[in-house]
């Protein structure tokens, strides 16, 4: 039997995953992938959407690996190949760094990555950025390289020297190397004034690139240090390589590196596809799953549980059965590699094993029919599935005589109900459409066929069986109605069953129409719900705007009246009291409640007793001056308009004004005043009260939603005149009253 993940077609996922990779290793990985253990599947998941959600970048790791294999055969590396791998160390190194804050599941694959110090200061110290041995890679090379240098300026000096002398004998003016010695290239005609050696000539043969008998002595002694600088080179480059080979931290960060590799690659397919992590249950239940390998596919909704374990799925030809049956198998095998799967929303049980039959396979080594290889998988199935199984039964029943493989086919299906297993069987079998209708545990399916356009829409509909549309099609095609008639006439109890899934079947097209309907009239329903939601919340915001300017433009009026209250108790601290009182109800004036003024009140002599609405105080009136009264209201007088006073009846004129107060809790109703009003109150008392010598001063302000009184605590916490304040006590207001205790002298 071919293996179940080629019959899926699963190779043809992995080759897609390989695509996505970005190294040999993570490559490598993803060809060989293939169905894990519960727990490291749950964890390449978890894996996979932390990499869908966090990017990060991939050092060299094929280079790297290649390095490393080759020094682990005690082949010597390169300058230029150490050199990459020791950047690629530094990379690995510097991504495990970068992971490792996250604290989830990439840190943990990142934790692998060793640590590649020694190796990577030993390479730093010895390579340059080209990969060249550095001179101060050892002591001996820095030796060497110090006696190379100025025996090579010297040998060049000779020659230029000698070129000066004999110009007649040069054909340019330049030293160059032939086998590996300094020459200079002198006329063919001019060589005996050139004593030497001749290391070779031009194509011409009018060049001779002579060695000077003067610099042969310098050559070979320049010849024998660069065998000594190449040897202690290669020496250096052996001990690179062996320190690479003995880094024990290697293979441990290869292998992270590939399966970081490998889950980017997963992420990057999930996110082309449009797949979705599954979760795992008891049962399957798949929410407009799609075969990932199509382009362009219809998506279908199923599921598999106690109540239904089997849907028997039929209909016509080319209708998407198979692509079905492939569908919910390769979500498994996804799901159980790792992978995200093709769904809108997926929960997969986990099964022990996956059975499919699908396809024509035949065994050619033992000449088997096809009917006798779908038997022969159909056997394993029924000896070896468990209640924790998958089947995935393609046709069942085809390949021999419909009665005798509807009556083997129902068997099966019996014997695959008491055995518990679940899954998905296609058959064209009207028996067996008629066995599972009302049938515990296998339910009817069927996929769509668009009769009027004479084409399959790929759709599954749950609870139906599926039609051949033979006669149906054959009526589309205007085939003649008494052919058509008689052969319905012919038709044994199976056709039968066909004419009343026509009749179902046009039931079902009706009732869905009256469902898209009621769906379009929900969704207007739900849209007007939206569009009236949206509106509630512009409202709202606006509202919250307005609140928002309107506390701005408060907070900005009750700082400018702290200033001006300020401003008035320092005037009263350095000039007069009077003024700074008349001020104080200006200010108030200015910020009370618009009301019609009062008709100026007749009749104000001096000694009368009157009211000053303004300051909410009784006072005597000590001269009338025309249009205006001197007022005297405590132990302050002041100038007032006659219109701003009221008459008092003598009997309620306050005591002579000249006796000292006694000392008693004075009360002021802040009660129905805004925040502005109710600070212009309180500091008129305050001033008041500090005048008179209260030690207390009682401020009503209510209970309502507090901002009253936190604004009234604000400012008393503020005013140098009050030493402490409190709550009344309960019987005396609570909460909604607040005692100041004002400070003496």
């Amino acid at each position: 039997m071919r293996d179940v993940l080629e019959v899926l077609e699963f190779p043809k996922v992995r080759a897609l995953l390989a695509e996505r990779a970005k190294t040999p290793l993570g490559k490598e990985l993803a060809l060989a992938l293939a169905p894990l253990a519960r727990e490291e599947a749950e964890r390449r998941h978890q894996l996979t959407q932390e990499a869908q959600s966090y990017p990060y970048a991939l050092p060299e790791a094929g280079t790297l690996r290649d390095a490393y294999q080759k020094a682990l055969s005690g082949g010597k590396l390169s300058g230029p190949e150490l050199l990459r791998a020791a950047q690629a160390l530094e990379e690995a190194m510097a991504l495990k760094a970068e992971l490792l804050p996250l604290q989830n599941a990439l840190s943990q694959v990142a934790e692998a990555i060793g640590d590649h110090h020694p190796f990577l200061g030993r390479v730093k110290k010895a390579l340059d950025e080209e990969g060249a041995v550095k001179d101060e890679a050892s002591p001996r090379l820095l030796q060497i390289r110090r006696e190379l240098k100025p025996l090579r300026q010297e040998i060049l000096d000779r020659l230029h020297a000698l070129m000066d002398r004999h110009r007649e004998a040069f054909q340019d003016r330049f030293v160059t190397l032939r086998r590996d010695r300094y020459c200079v290239p002198v006329k063919a005609g001019f060589a005996h004034k050139v004593p030497g050696i001749l290391l070779d000539e031009s194509e011409s043969g009018a060049t001779l690139f002579v060695e000077p008998l003067s610099v042969v002595k310098l050559n070979n002694r320049l010849q024998a240090l660069r065998l000594q600088e190449e040897e202690e080179v290669n020496r250096i480059l052996r001990e690179l390589s062996e320190r690479l080979a003995e880094d024990e931290g290697v293979p441990g960060t290869l292998k992270a590196l590939a399966l970081l590799d490998l889950v980017q690659a997963q992420a990057a397919l999930a996110r082309d596809l449009g797949l979705v992590r599954p979760r795992f249950g008891e049962g399957y239940a798949l929410r407009e799953a799609f075969h990932p390998l199509i382009q362009n596919p219809v998506r279908n909704s199923f599921a598999l549980d106690e109540k239904t374990r089997l849907i028997l799925i039929s209909g016509p030809n080319m209708g998407g059965k198979t692509a079905l049956l492939k569908t919910l198998g390769l979500a498994v095998l996804m799901a159980q590699s790792g992978l995200f799967v093709g769904a809108r929303k997926a929960l997969l049980a986990w099964p022990d094993r996956v059975y499919a039959d699908i396809g024509d396979e035949q065994s050619l080594q033992e000449n088997l029919s096809t009917f006798a290889g779908h038997l022969r998988r159909l056997k394993e199935m029924l000896e070896e599935a468990t209640p924790h199984s998958l089947v995935l039964i393609d046709e069942l029943g085809s390949g021999t005589d419909p009665e005798e493989g509807a009556a083997l086919s129902q068997a099966i299906l019996e014997a695959l109900l008491e055995r518990g297993v679940k899954g998905m069987v296609t058959t064209h079998l009207s028996p067996l459409k008629a066995f599972a209708q009302g049938r515990e545990g296998i339910q009817n399916a069927s996929m769509r066929f668009d009769l009027e356009a004479l084409r399959p829409t790929y759709e599954l509909v749950l609870g139906v069986p599926g039609r051949s549309y033979a006669l149906a099609i054959a009526r589309r095609l205007s085939l003649p109605e008494a052919v058509l008639k008689r052969a319905e006439a012919l038709l044994p109890e199976g056709g039968r069953l066909e004419t009343l899934l026509e009749r179902l079947e046009a039931e079902r097209l009706r009732l869905e129409e009256e469902r898209r309907r009621l769906e379009g009239e929900l969704a207007r329903a739900e849209a007007l719900r939206q569009g009236l939601e949206e509106r509630e919340r512009r409202h709202q915001e606006e509202r919250e705007a307005r609140l928002k300017a309107l506390e701005e433009e408060v907070r900005e009026r009750l700082l400018e009246v702290e200033a001006q209250l300020k401003a008035i108790r320092e005037k009263a601290k350095t000039e007069s009291k009077r003024d700074a009182l008349r001020e104080l109800m200006e200010l108030r004036a200015r910020y009370a409640k618009k009301t019609p003024p009062p008709p100026p009140p007749p009749g104000l002599a001096p000694g009368s007793p009157v009211e000053v609405p303004a300051l909410g105080k009784r006072g005597r009136v000590v001269e009338v001056r025309g249009e205006e009264a001197l007022v005297q209201v405590g132990p302050l007088k002041m100038s007032l308009k006659a219109k701003e006073l009221r008459p008092l009846p003598q009997e309620e004129a306050p005591k002579p004004l000249l006796a000292k107060p006694r000392r008693e809790v004075k009360e002021v109703d802040l009660r129905g005043l805004t925040v502005e009003e109710a600070l212009l109150e309180v500091d008129q008392a305050l001033e008041e009260a500090r005048a008179l010598g209260l030690t207390t001063l009682r401020l009503l302000h209510g209970k309502g939603t507090g901002a009253l009184r936190q604004a009234i605590r604000e400012a008393l916490r503020r005013d140098k005149r009050v030493e402490s304040f409190a709550d009344a006590p309960p019987h005396e207001g609570g909460h909604g009253v607040t005692v100041a205790v004002l400070r003496s002298g």
